[in-house]
């Protein structure tokens, strides 16, 4: 595999990782004028909620069976328009039967983008023969920003949901198509983990539960929190996100350095630490500032857990089984945090993710990666120089 074809299949594939950080940006901050549109009670909001992770599992799981036969690249060209489709029925129906469909279609789309496109992320560090993960975090971190920001501008100049949504769609699908044609397909190592690999599998199915755990507290209840709890504005609350996705994108822009420096045991260590402390923050935050200042914290905490855990799989299989496990955290963290936020208090519920992420610590080990080997067993020589 030559050095330019490796360069472009890297950087088509962060094109894919920015579109998927615009729209899942855009869904996310704006779920208060979703709920208003559609008239989702905040009793029924929770369901609509964990129904996405449910059927994006499913998807995943789909990608990966579906990648025994084809390579990763292919439901990725396919899943990506779907989601973009998907959006745009979000902001443009009408009755409540239309966003759960569309919802639906979301779910099951985004399962499989996010196994395919992390399965090419795994498959080109690999050909690396170095980090580089993060990098492509980094660019849905990005992509997580600017869909922050329009959904802000959205919100400030008053454009109605779906206009806004189908503007934004309008740019990203030319650019993801165009982007798509030059994926790489790396070294195909589908096959299930040994019985040894699974030992390290299981511990890290965990930390991505906790991690998403965290990571669906900000996306799914940061804009709820900031109104409801710390008394700010619909405008400030599109800020906790957009924040959160800044330091995101910072610890990911370095954090394919820091893991060849201190290696990955050490930065996930350091991770889980920082976002415990933003939640933290967040549970004890006087006012609305003070509650951005803790997400804000959080982004830069929680930016290296799931590319470091997805990095850390062996294969197209293993990835897949991880990407799971993202849904599961959704499913989990979302219900669980707007239950407890009901039944006793929102700042209370903070403590749930708090406590998890630093459960990660005693997995941390885990994460000490072991050398790229071929077939047969040999350590795989660094063969390639490329950027």
């Amino acid at each position: 595999m030559t050095d330019a074809r490796l360069r472009r299949g890297r950087g088509s594939l962060a094109v894919s990782f920015f579109v998927q950080g615009v729209t899942f940006a855009l869904l996310v901050t704006r779920i208060p004028a979703v709920q208003d549109r559609y008239g989702i009670s905040d009793a029924l909001l929770p369901a609509f909620l964990a129904a996405v992770p449910v059927l994006a599992g499913a998807g995943s799981a789909g990608a990966g069976a579906l990648v025994r036969r084809v390579a990763p690249s292919t439901p990725l060209r396919w899943a990506q328009p779907l989601v973009l489709l998907s959006l745009v029925a979000v902001g443009t129906g009408e009755r409540l039967w239309h966003v759960a469909l569309a919802l639906g279609v979301f779910g099951l789309a985004v399962g499989a983008l996010d196994a395919s496109m992390n399965m090419l992320g795994v498959s080109l560090q690999q050909a690396y023969g170095r980090s580089i993960m993060l990098g492509f975090h980094a660019a849905y971190s990005l992509g997580g920003i600017v869909g922050a920001s329009l959904a802000w501008a959205a919100v400030h100049w008053q454009v109605p949901l779906g206009v806004s949504y189908l503007a934004a769609v309008g740019v990203m699908a030319p650019a993801a198509w165009v982007g798509s044609r030059w994926y790489v397909d790396g070294e195909r190592r589908a096959g299930g983990p040994s019985g040894r690999r699974v030992g390290v599998l299981v511990p890290l199915c965990l930390v991505m539960t906790f991690a998403y755990i965290g990571d669906s507290t900000v996306s799914n209840w940061s804009a709820k929190y900031l109104t409801d709890v710390l008394a700010g504005s619909e405008e400030l609350a599109t800020v906790p996100y957009n924040a959160y996705m800044v330091t995101t994108l910072l610890g990911r822009a370095v954090g394919d350095a820091g893991v060849r420096r201190f290696g990955a045991v050490a930065v996930v260590r350091g991770g889980a630490l920082l976002a415990a402390a933003g939640f933290g923050v967040v549970a004890a935050a006087p006012g609305a500032w003070a509650g951005v200042a803790g997400f804000t914290v959080l982004g830069l905490g929680l930016s290296v857990l799931v590319p470091q855990t997805f990095a850390a799989a062996r294969g197209d299989a293993e990835v897949a089984r991880l990407n799971v496990f993202n849904y599961l955290g959704f499913l989990v963290g979302s219900p669980l945090v707007g239950a407890l936020g009901e039944a006793w208090s929102y700042r209370g519920a903070m403590a749930v993710p708090l406590v998890l992420v630093l459960l990660t610590l005693r997995y941390a080990r885990s994460f000490a990666v072991e050398p790229y080997r071929y077939g047969g067993g040999h350590e795989r020589p660094r063969t390639v120089d490329v950027g």
